[in-house]
């Protein structure tokens, strides 16, 4: 076969491969040209074929470096100890490769490799546990190896920027107290990193929903975090403790609140407008338990809401208003509710027994 035809066969070939799209290999190609052409071909064509076949793909995984290829999830699961220290200089990924990592658990095992080797917090403009925090709402810790967790801890504990009302709420979900890393919050509870009048946010309303009614939660009251402050504005994407309790239907984290402060049945203070727990929990899509609604309101009306309150959105309608515009199977229920129900206000846990629970704590 003369160098045209052969050419030729090898273009054919390579057209035909397109089809397989990013599973088109340069040791695919070779193959295939050498049994279509009877003969090999230089390693040469057979690259310059294969980069036109594959422009704009990524790169292959060989041929990045070991930073890159540690976070791409498409070059599988990291091999511990490939890292290598100078590529954290070098590589166009070395920047912030501690936040990429945190931020999605398939990228975990590589960051033990990645903080010994040189890879700092204070290069990410974002906290790297931030990241994690508002990227994962409570990740299974159960099947994390121990150098991997003690990382995370790492991480947490190393940079002042985690403390974060997203992050205690990670810390503080049940997974995260499983595996242990709940620990962190009781190092910045004793080191003095809640203390309040200190933050941009209220701890206790960053607590997740579980965690309320915990010894923390007891310390964070003895130590000066009122429910009172905990309804104030705060920066972070995570909705505040008492609206997560509501949605998620945490029936003894809602008692506690509504013990502290009844009003809440009724209206909750907004960063721009106040909103009324009865509207929200009617809003389809709304609850994570949709089945728990008839139980949600009957809980409200019992707590106190008052379903003729007008909405602060718009004060021409109110929540009775909304429901039978929104032809509720609810507008019942609503309907009977007496107008300025006395709420029902339990006994609050004292300071004295909160001073107790913190010594367990």
């Amino acid at each position: 076969m003369t160098f045209l035809p052969r050419c030729a066969a090898v273009a054919a070939i390579a057209l035909s491969l397109l089809g397989l799209g990013g599973c088109t290999t340069a040791s695919l190609l070779l193959s295939a040209t050498g049994v279509a052409t009877d003969s090999s071909v230089t390693w040469d064509i057979v690259k310059h074929i294969h980069g036109k076949i594959t422009e704009g793909d990524p790169k292959p995984c060989f041929v990045v470096d070991s930073v890159e290829r540690a976070l791409s999830p498409r070059c599988g699961n990291y091999v511990s100890g490939s890292l290598r220290s100078s590529d954290l200089v070098t590589s166009p990924f070395g920047a912030c490769a501690l936040a990429t990592a945190a931020r999605d658990p398939r990228l975990w095992p590589a960051l033990p490799d990645l903080m010994a080797s040189g890879a700092r917090t204070q290069s990410c403009m974002q906290s790297p546990i931030v990241a994690l925090a508002q990227a994962n709402d409570c990740p299974d810790l159960a099947a994390v190896p121990a150098d991997v967790r003690g990382a995370l801890t790492s991480l947490a504990q190393s940079d002042p920027r985690a403390v974060h009302h997203d992050v205690v709420r990670w810390l503080s979900c049940p997974n995260s107290r499983v595996a242990g890393l709940d620990g962190v919050l009781t190092g910045w509870l004793a080191s003095g990193a809640l203390k309040p009048g200190t933050l941009s946010f209220s701890p206790l309303s960053a607590l997740h929903p579980s965690a309320i009614g915990s010894p923390l939660s007891a310390a964070l009251e003895a130590r000066g975090h009122t429910v009172e402050t905990a309804l104030g504005g705060y920066m972070g994407q995570r909705p505040s403790g008492f609206e997560e309790a509501l949605r998620t239907s945490d029936w003894a984290a809602l008692d506690w609140w509504l013990d502290r402060r009844p009003q809440l049945a009724n209206r909750v203070p907004g960063p721009q407008l106040d909103w009324l727990p009865l509207a929200r929990v009617l809003t389809p899509g709304f609850l994570a338990e949709p089945d728990s609604r008839a139980d949600m309101v009957a809980f409200l009306v019992a707590r106190g809401a008052d379903p003729r309150t007008r909405l602060p959105s718009d004060p021409s309608q109110s929540v009775l208003a909304l429901a039978r515009s929104m032809r509720s199977p609810l507008v019942g229920v609503l309907e009977a509710a007496p107008a300025g129900t006395e709420p029902i206000n339990n006994t609050v846990a004292t300071n004295s027994r909160a001073m107790r629970l913190l010594g367990q704590w």
